[in-house]
């Protein structure tokens, strides 16, 4: 595939590659325990990335990740589709058929309602697909503002099928967050920590938004990707108050993530194997581990609940 083909164009920078040591966290993951935050790029020959798009990822196939996990001794796993392939989520369904009891499925669907029949949906349901992500940060206009009617049509359109809504926002540039979402139609799912920068802290208005709806059970938190919102590297200190105030507002409406392949980090590339460990570090009672790996992920993707 020529480069025109593989990077759409040449102002999507190519982005770095995971780090591919092959090493394990000094942690013990509990059994059962979800990746509830990976992507799958490529192959680009099989499936292609989008031409207009905001980076290229080198690919991050099935087959590393795979690997990942059994190093990781990480058992199940979420896969979120990527922004680089818009609505296409062939990539990502093509993983879900291949291990359909191992991993579900975060899909991204028209913004338009009724561009998605209730059959497509139903088919992404079997396939194992149990949320939708709108992304509102790498968008052609951001001055726009949250698009919060769009997303309560949507909400209506999948709250049939029992799913969630993943948003990918910085909770800081709304500070009426609580009140905007408080009756919203399904659950919602924030990434990265609700994606606001260690530096607004915890006091500010939209992350304390963010701690009202996790405390009102309207909301769940993914605590993903540290390095995409401190300034240093390992071990992300300055974040540490943001995971503290999440786990205290509510432990039962967390989960956790590795974001491998860690797309457009502009830093030190963070081992996944050591961010198992911060998280170890950050989380230290076994109960509360278990929850938020296993007991958590099970409610909300509807995975069977292991007997151990």
């Amino acid at each position: 595939m020529s480069r025109n083909k593989l990077t759409g164009h040449s102002s999507a920078p190519l982005c770095q590659a995971p780090n591919p040591e092959i090493r394990s966290p000094k942690i013990v993951l509990p059994p059962g325990a979800v990746d509830c935050h990976a992507h799958v790029c490529g192959p680009a020959e099989q499936f292609p990335y989008a031409r207009e798009r905001i980076y290229t990822p080198p690919d991050a196939t099935l087959d590393a990740y795979q690997a990942l996990l059994k190093t990781l001794h990480v058992d199940r796993a979420v896969l979120v589709q990527p922004s680089v392939y818009g609505t296409d989520n062939r990539a990502m369904l093509a993983a879900l058929n291949q291990y359909p009891n191992q991993f579900r499925g975060v899909a991204v669907i028209s913004n338009n309602p009724n561009d998605t029949t209730d059959q497509q949906l139903e088919s992404l349901h079997q396939a194992g697909v149990r949320g939708i992500r709108c992304n509102v940060v790498d968008v052609a206009d951001p001055s726009a503002g949250l698009p919060i009617e769009n997303l309560k049509a949507l909400a209506k359109k999948i709250q049939p099928f029992g799913w969630h809504l993943e948003l990918l926002m910085h909770a800081n540039e709304y500070p009426n967050l609580a009140k905007t979402f408080e009756n919203f139609p399904v659950d919602l799912v924030f990434g990265h920590f609700g994606y606001s920068h260690a530096k607004h802290g915890v006091n500010d208005k939209g992350f304390q938004g963010l701690l009202t709806l996790l405390k009102n059970v309207r909301a769940w938190v993914k605590m993903t990707g540290p390095y995409r919102i401190c300034d240093g590297n390992l071990p992300y200190t300055d974040m540490r108050p943001l995971n503290d105030a999440v786990i205290e507002a509510n432990p039962k409406q967390l989960i956790w993530g590795s974001d491998w392949p860690h797309v457009m980090v502009k830093k030190q590339m963070p081992h996944d194997a050591d961010l198992c460990d911060l998280f170890g570090d950050w989380v230290t009672d076994p109960i509360l581990r278990k929850a938020i790996l296993v007991d958590n992920p099970c409610i909300l993707y509807d995975f069977p609940v292991l007997n151990t």
